[in-house]
Formats: C-alpha cells, structure tokens, sequence
C-alpha cells in the first residue's frame, strides 16, 4: 500500500540545496558554469566510459541539454569548500516514485577519498525523504571504479541492460542496473 503521505511530496523538493557529511550540493546555475567547466576538464579521459561527454568541447551543450530537462535535477558538488563535481536526480518519475542518481563527476583529486559515499548518503537521504521509493544507479559496464562504488553503497545489481545505449563517441553500452529500495536503506528503514 503506497503512503499517500509520502507519495505527494513529490519532486519540487528534490530541487533545492542539500548538505551532508562534511558535503554539499547546490542546484546548477550560471554562476556554476565556469568553475564546474573547469573541473570536468581535468580528467578528459575518463568521458570517453560515459555516456555524455562533459569535457570542454562538449560541456556547455551537454550541460544545458541535462538541466534543461524537467525530470533532471543538476547539481554541484562541494567537499567542505571546494568544488568537487557534479551529480544529479534524473528521470524523476512522481508517479512510480522512482528516481536515477547519475551523471556523477568527481574532481580526479578526490576519488577514493569517501565523498563519493558520502554525496551519495547525501543525495538517498534527499530522495528517500521526498517519497521516492526506489533509487536507481545505472553504470557503464566498462565503468570498474563506479560499479564498485555503487555496490559499496549496498545498491543491488539487479542485471545488465546489453546493448541499452549508444553513447556521445559511438560506443554501444551494455549498462549495469543497480537499484535501492526505501525499505533497503538503513535510515530509511528505521536502522
């Protein structure tokens, strides 16, 4: 049985400012654009395992096409002060109380340092709070460093999807599926 209370939060909330662990994430905005632009750039190998490319050639199109959409929720990630990167809420689905947390980059500086657990506890919180009853991840099968991360988050792989995507450089991604249900988590679970 849904919980009409919950269900009706809705995704207006998943919008706004988030803090977490010694993290935070603001909406994207203009005023983002450089700075965020600046840091995709330092690591201009690593979009060529995702499916949009946000490298300095591609950013600016890639960015205003990902924010533009009304199921998407772009933000900027800071550790403490720092820009960190970028993650977002997409394909928001009210109605099955679903969502996508993706389009993930972290500054090469500050992989491996636990801001990638920490922005995610962040952002499961957020989504688990407005009612969302499952999260989903989806990770390019070439993608080692994030499907480690995502199990490590206790996501359940739940399959492949062969052949899902043709990405930004032509490639064909067979996208790993990974999914946590409200009753999974342990903060929302009660635990």
């Amino acid at each position: 049985m849904i919980d009409l209370a919950v269900a009706r939060v809705g995704h207006g909330s998943l919008a706004t400012a988030m803090s977490g662990d010694g993290c935070r994430a603001e909406p994207f905005a203009e005023h983002h654009r450089a700075a965020l632009k600046s840091a995709c750039a330092e690591d201009q190998e690593i979009w060529s395992i995702f499916s949009t490319s946000f490298d300095p050639d591609h950013f600016d199109a890639n960015i205003d096409v990902l924010a533009a959409d009304p199921r998407n929720h772009v933000f900027v990630l800071f550790d403490g002060d720092t820009l960190a990167g970028m993650s977002s809420f997409l394909g928001i689905d009210d109605k099955h109380q679903t969502v996508e947390i993706g389009a993930t980059y972290y500054r090469p500086s500050l992989r491996g340092t636990g801001l990638n657990a920490r922005v995610k506890d962040m952002m499961l919180k957020r989504a688990l709070a407005c009612g969302y009853r499952r999260v989903e991840f989806r990770v390019d099968m070439r993608n080692a460093r994030s499907l480690a991360a995502t199990k490590k988050l206790g996501a359940v792989r739940e399959g492949v999807l062969r052949a899902d995507r043709i990405t930004w450089n032509g490639h064909v991604r067979d996208t790993v599926l990974f999914a946590i249900l409200r009753d999974e988590w342990p903060i929302a679970g009660g635990g």
